[in-house]
């Protein structure tokens, strides 16, 4: 069972993994790796490494920083090869027990595995495996890959991994560890990125790119949807899990979710946003004094959308980077609490002026609200609201956490309903075609089913169709 977050008002990150292979201390890469792949998943934290005999674990709730809080723990965590996992729960419920990386040992050794992504066919494959005898030891629907894994009558590793993926459906972006080996693997659809760097002999494996500019690697490549990659002491050994088909790239990665400095998907993340909001400002120009945004996430669209409008852009809110994840609100009336502990409006920018607030997306919009009466209290003239996506309709089944549908405050109610609820002057989403035209080759190959519903990789299994449980957002087949 999944159990129901607190409410947010944005889509929750879903995780990020790396993998070091060659290092004298691979281990302690691994960990710069997750600092710079916080902002995918705030719940656990971990690594496993291996010296070639031994292998190490240690794993635990809550941020890098509270798992990983003095060097002891990376110094027994030995070794020069070694995989890390920073964890949001978009499968199975936020206990330490389901904190990656997973280790098992099976007939050719430990295995350690790292998952970002989310499989669509989980619960039936578990079931079979239960019913073969297989014990669960987590709720993770990345446990059902090394069951699979384990259960497998192929003569090797490699060709036990390949036929389990080739089981699994959904969206997986996977690091592997073994005695001897760091392996990687993407889906067929490549829906979440994962790129390859190399600093002299050591070899990385990240999902995002700026991973390699903290530690100083070069980045090679993405690993290419459907590709199973294994490095070695002998270098590099690709297979294919599955024959080349239509990618089907998370568009919202470009969005929101990854950092402006990376490069995912053929290109950079601030490139990209930059176009949303040239784009934006194209479709849905307004007359104003200055463009704001809602740090951070929305900066880059924001600069675009002043550049094409030449509405000067303003810094008008400052955000509070120092909140605490488990920041308890004293007085339950003051419904605002949260966003003005996050978010503090600058009078002397805002007062008098007409402001357009560029955001990159709108869940349930009550965040927004807040916020549009903390800029009001400054002084404005008028509000209008820029969104560089289309409304979010539909829920996501591969490893983005949106609210329930009913939640999602576009799903039920008009572009104009909403800007009542919101009390402001305008609002304008960006088109899907739009978006599309803002990100690389967006003519074709990209997942836009949070958009317009039409989900690209098939959501039933022996004709069962997976639906939403709306009170607890668990995924039920």
């Amino acid at each position: 069972m999944r159990l129901k977050k607190e409410q947010s008002d944005k889509p929750r990150e879903f995780c990020g993994i790396v993998g070091v292979y060659g290092a004298a201390s691979a281990s302690e890469l691994a960990y710069m790796g997750l600092y710079a792949l916080q902002h995918r998943g705030q719940e656990s934290a971990g690594i496993v490494s291996t010296d070639g005999e031994n292998v190490y674990r240690h794993v635990g709730t809550g941020l890098v920083a509270d798992v990983f809080p003095d060097y002891s723990a990376l110094k027994n965590l030995k070794g020069h090869i070694a995989i890390g996992h920073n964890r949001y729960s978009t499968m199975g419920s936020s206990q330490r027990l389901n904190s990656q990386p997973l280790l098992v040992n099976c007939k050719e050794g430990p295995l350690a595995i790292a998952h970002n992504g989310n499989l669509v066919n989980y619960k039936t494959l578990r079931k079979e495996l239960e019913s073969q005898g297989s014990i669960f030891q987590t709720t993770m629907d990345s446990e059902v890959i090394l069951h699979l894994t384990a259960r497998s009558h192929k003569k090797t590793l490699i060709e036990s991994l390949i036929e389990a993926l080739q089981r699994v459906r959904g969206a997986f972006s996977l690091v592997f560890l073994t005695r001897d080996k760091l392996i990687v693997a993407r889906d067929p659809y490549g829906v979440r990125p994962l790129a390859l760097g190399k600093m002299d002999d050591v070899t990385i494996a990240a999902s995002e790119s700026c991973v390699m500019d903290l530690i100083g690697a070069e980045y090679i490549r993405d690993v290419e949807p459907g590709e199973l990659l294994v490095i070695d002491k002998t270098g590099f050994q690709s297979y294919r899990i599955s024959e080349k088909i239509k990618s089907a790239h998370c568009i919202f990665e470009f969005v929101y979710f990854s950092r402006p400095d990376s490069r995912i998907f053929g290109d950079y993340v601030d490139k990209a946003r930059r176009k949303l909001g040239k784009n934006l400002a194209l479709e849905h120009p307004v007359d104003a004094d200055i463009v704001i945004s809602v740090p951070d996430s929305s900066n880059t669209a924001a600069i675009g959308y002043s550049r094409r409008t030449g509405i000067k852009f303003e810094i008008g809110l400052i955000r509070n980077h120092y909140i605490g994840r488990t920041f308890i609100q004293p007085v339950q009336s003051r419904r605002d609490i949260n966003v003005r502990l996050k978010f503090n409006p600058v009078g002397g920018v805002l007062q008098d002026r007409r402001v357009v607030i560029v955001e990159d997306s709108i869940v349930r919009g009550t965040t927004l609200k807040n916020l549009v009466k903390l800029i009001r209290r400054a002084g404005t003239k008028e509000i209008h609201i820029r969104v560089s996506s289309p409304p979010i309709k539909y829920p996501c089944f591969y490893g983005m956490d949106f609210p329930t549908q009913a939640e999602v405050v576009a799903s039920s109610q008009s572009v104009e309903e909403i800007r009542e609820f919101l009390g402001v002057e305008s609002l304008a989403y960006l088109s899907l075609e739009s978006l599309l035209a803002s990100v690389p080759n967006g003519e074709k190959g990209y997942c836009t089913a949070c958009f317009s519903g039409e989900y690209p990789i098939p959501l039933e299994e022996n004709g069962d169709k997976l639906a939403v449980d709306e009170s607890l957002k668990t995924v039920e087949i």
